[in-house]
């Protein structure tokens, strides 16, 4: 995956995370599957820094 793609993609998932969060709570099962997802992106992107 290229790291600007993956950029992009985390600021998606973070503003959409933020956005469900504002019209419920932290734990509601939507923004804890978005913070899931945002986690997981991270964890690619901090994976393609370390091979570069």
């Amino acid at each position: 995956m290229c790291k600007n793609v993956l950029l992009k993609d985390i600021e998606d998932c973070r503003k959409e995370m933020i956005k469900l969060a504002s019209h419920s709570s932290l734990s509601d099962k939507q923004v804890l599957d978005m913070s899931k997802k945002l986690d997981q992106l991270l964890n690619l992107y901090e994976n393609h820094m370390k091979k570069n």
